[in-house]
């Protein structure tokens, strides 16, 4: 757990992400890198010098038409004192059974994207905190390569000028593997997704092949990431 909010304060104050007075709004999808961002955060609120306000906020896609049953992060955000606000939408529904989409991940994200976003503003805050860790940093740098031939990734800090938000993403710095672990120490609950494309995405595939690539380049993505920030990729 310290090693987690080291991780996460070295990244909260190398990329300048919270201000006295904030208030932040905490993406909960229910897995456990979302969850473990919200619970350090929560946690961090004692100490940290710059003082902010916490919202947890849930988007359910309700995949097949059914609603997620979400008692569980309702409880744990009972227990850490943070609101929650569950927004229920009808996006599963129309990627899947109405469009039918043979490569669902991007749309659906896009689409969740923008719920969460319209929450924000709904709940009157002004910074939405995203549970992305350096795994996903790499893996989207990745992808963007080998797919799309542009280096790109996303940023530790976004300005949605259109919602006059921004995003954060405190976990940077951390490992996909810290997270698990805190989720296991601290017994944290995770939601398992109900999607149905769930570990079959492109992303998966590429971080099948950084898994590969680490049999022989050590520390593969630690190296991406730093030529990530002396590249100045996206902010990095």
């Amino acid at each position: 757990m310290q090693k987690m909010m080291s991780y996460m304060r070295s990244a909260m104050e190398r990329y300048n992400m919270i201000e006295d007075g904030d208030r932040i709004a905490v993406g909960l999808s229910g897995g456990k890198d979302s969850v473990v961002l919200l619970h350090c955060l929560a946690r961090m609120r004692l100490f940290y010098p710059k003082k902010y306000s916490l919202t947890a906020i849930t988007v359910d896609p309700c995949f097949s038409g059914k609603e997620t049953d979400y008692t569980a992060l309702e409880e744990l955000c009972e227990k850490i004192d943070v609101p929650y606000v569950i927004k229920r939408t009808e996006i599963g529904q129309i990627i899947f059974d109405v469009r039918k989409e043979p490569n669902p991940c991007s749309l659906c994200a896009r689409m969740r994207r923008g719920a969460l976003h319209d929450l924000v503003k709904e709940i009157g805050h002004n910074k939405l905190a995203l549970g992305h860790h350096m795994d996903d940093a790499v893996e989207t740098f990745m992808m963007n390569l080998l797919n799309e031939a542009r280096v790109g990734c996303f940023s530790p800090v976004t300005y949605l000028s259109r919602k006059d938000i921004h995003m954060i993403r405190p976990m940077v710095f951390a490992r996909e593997s810290d997270c698990a672990r805190v989720a296991r120490v601290e017994s944290l609950p995770v939601i398992k997704s109900n999607c149905p494309a769930d570990g079959t995405t492109e992303r998966q595939n590429v971080k099948e092949l950084l898994t590969f690539l680490e049999k022989d380049y050590k520390d593969v993505r630690y190296k991406i990431l730093g030529a990530m920030q002396r590249g100045n990729i996206n902010g990095f």
